[in-house]
């Protein structure tokens, strides 16, 4: 991912965006927010939460990564509300 991530996207953070995050250290991660200081050419800040295989937030974390060694995760096209889907009214008489 050479774009600046947004709120909202899903992303793979593994070793090619931090060596920290190398091997089985690697996360799935839903950004809040992408913080506008100013920073090393090609990193960013990314605050969001780790999720788990079922997709349940388990910790808010701020990470420091490199845009080049960003990944989309799965699923990862757009922002999750949380809100489910609706239910359809039912009809009564």
């Amino acid at each position: 991912m050479t774009v600046r991530p947004s709120p909202g996207d899903l992303l793979t953070i593994d070793g090619r965006a931090s060596v920290q995050f190398a091997g089985g250290r690697a996360l799935t991660f839903r950004v809040v927010s992408v913080a506008d200081q100013p920073t090393y050419h090609g990193w960013i800040w990314l605050t969001g939460y780790v999720l788990n295989r079922a997709g349940r937030a388990t910790a808010r974390r701020e990470v420091y990564v490199q845009l080049a060694g960003l990944g989309r995760a799965p699923g990862g096209q757009g922002p999750r509300t949380g809100l489910g889907t609706p239910r359809a009214a039912s009809a009564s008489s």
